[in-house]
């Protein structure tokens, strides 16, 4: 059988399995917004911690990381650790966001901002927001997806079959059972990560002569890559806090991510999300910067980083299986993290523009309805921008630089997350003036290139919008009332010892 014969063998096992799973999952679906899009906020916490490793972790890791170290060397490492030390963030805001939408049924991070500064014009715009900057990062995971499928069947599946295939994945697990479909199929997914990832790195390693020899031997012959800023040149001061200052937020950032602060059932499930999923990307992210690493020295002059994980799996002294494994784990990565983006995107739409903005007494049915058949436009439109990227290269196509671009722009909503958690006298005008502010700079940064004293857009987007949100808020009325009686609840809920 041919290699891409082998490459569709293993993904079509990968469907039927992961089809049962869904379909699995739709027999327990009931009706509602909040069933469709939190599977009823009652998800335990070992599923809950792999959902939101799966959904987090996607091809950025084994192909975009693993090609960013490939590139830059060890800075790649501080680069997604940081994101790891930005999770403390979530000791604050997941307990606050868990306890606020059980009290106030939020379907979204965005209904919550709606809410709490008693305008829909907020939510209607960090919506917006999503759906723009969104769109960039799944066709990253698209993108991946089609390369690793290309490289593994060296050549014999074209990266559009690839990219197709996972979109239509996606559009199917995330239409099946909604969140409940979404978290069963994510927890499958993230296991067969994490264990093909580990397999395939004892693997690597062994063939390098152990990790002790691989250590040796880079540092004689890429000592560069060990240094920063490292000897590509890649890591000056601009390019890392560009890239790692969206990291850090990420996990307030990026609604897909926030919104599954509403799952848990419980507070212990709570705690489990978060300390599984701590253990499950620190491991995680080691392997993936191995895996770089060790493609420099393996596969060494590759055009294109990217290359680098389709590269080693393609290696003769990878047994076939296990490549097609590590194929399987990735490309699993990658679905899970666009179906759930998908599902949340379609809940933003249903809830923060459809019901927000145009539909303001419409039913819960129709709200869900319109929720649901708006996933497969979603996923058409990632679907096209990954195709054109495919076309391009260079770094400023690399899936890393792309995913955290597209999170650059997310990064706008911050300021208005720690306003409604953290300052009474926070406003809707200054929450929308900022999001619209920092977005439209870091849009038009990014179409012209621009990169002013050598910054990077997210990092001028997010000052410009820290500014005009304190500014505009001091000089504008706060909803003293509804802030007053939702962090005095917090406040009360957060201090009877429930969590600690």
């Amino acid at each position: 059988m041919s290699g891409a014969g082998w490459a569709w063998l293993a993904v079509g096992l990968y469907v039927v399995l992961g089809f049962g799973i869904a379909f699995a999952a739709r027999r327990h679906v009931g009706g509602g917004m909040s069933e469709f899009f939190l599977a009823d906020r009652r998800v335990g916490g070992f599923i809950s911690a792999l959902t939101y490793s799966a959904t987090t972790y996607s091809a950025f890791m084994l192909v975009g990381l693993a090609g960013l170290s490939y590139t830059g060397g060890v800075g790649a490492l501080g680069f997604e650790l940081t994101y790891l030390g930005g999770l403390f963030l979530a000791v604050f805001f997941l307990p606050r966001f868990w306890f606020a939408g059980r009290r106030y049924g939020y379907i979204t991070p965005m209904d919550l901002l709606t809410d709490r500064y008693q305008s829909r014009a907020v939510g209607a715009v960090a919506a917006v927001l999503s759906l723009v900057f969104l769109v960039p990062y799944s066709a990253a995971q698209l993108l991946g997806i089609g390369l690793l499928l290309n490289g593994l069947s060296e050549g014999g599946i074209p990266v559009l079959a690839g990219i197709l295939v996972a979109t239509l994945l996606a559009i199917a697990w995330s239409r099946i059972a909604g969140l409940r479909s979404v978290a069963w199929t994510d927890a499958f997914q993230a296991l067969i990560m994490i264990l093909s990832a580990s397999v395939l790195l004892v693997v690597i390693m062994a063939e390098l002569g152990g990790l002790g020899a691989f250590l040796a031997r880079f540092e004689t012959e890429q000592a560069g890559l060990l240094t920063i800023p490292s000897g590509s040149g890649m890591w000056s001061i601009h390019m890392f806090l560009g890239l790692t200052l969206p990291w850090f937020f990420f996990c307030l950032s990026n609604p897909q991510v926030s919104q599954r602060f509403f799952i848990p059932k419980s507070v212990k499930a709570m705690k489990q999300m978060l300390g599984g999923f701590l253990v499950f990307g620190f491991i995680y992210t080691l392997i993936a910067v191995l895996w770089g690493l060790g493609a420099r020295l393996l596969v060494p002059g590759l055009a294109n980083a990217d290359m680098a994980t389709p590269s080693l799996l393609a290696m003769p002294f990878i047994p076939k299986a296990l490549a097609l494994l590590a194929m399987v784990g990735i490309m699993a990565a990658a679905v899970s993290t666009i179906d759930s983006i998908l599902l949340t995107l379609s809940s933003v739409w249903a809830r923060d523009i459809y019901r927000g903005v145009f539909k303001r007494g419409a039913s819960e049915e129709r709200e869900l309805r319109m929720g649901q058949w708006v996933i497969p436009v979603m996923a058409v439109v990632a679907l096209l921008f990954a195709w054109q990227v495919s076309n391009k290269s260079g770094l400023d196509f690399m899936i890393a630089p792309l995913s955290s671009a597209a999170s650059a722009g997310l990064l706008m909503v911050v300021p208005s997350i720690f306003g409604a958690f953290y300052w009474r006298r926070a406003t809707a005008a200054g929450s929308v003036a900022s999001i619209v502010s920092g977005a439209a700079l870091v849009l038009v940064l990014q179409v012209t290139g621009a990169k002013p004293l050598g910054w990077w857009p997210g990092v001028w987007g997010f000052v410009l919008c820290i500014v005009v949100f304190v500014v505009v808020s001091l000089v504008t009325r706060a909803p003293l009332e509804k802030a007053d009686e939702f962090l005095r609840y917090l406040k009360e809920k957060l201090s009877s010892g429930r969590f600690v």
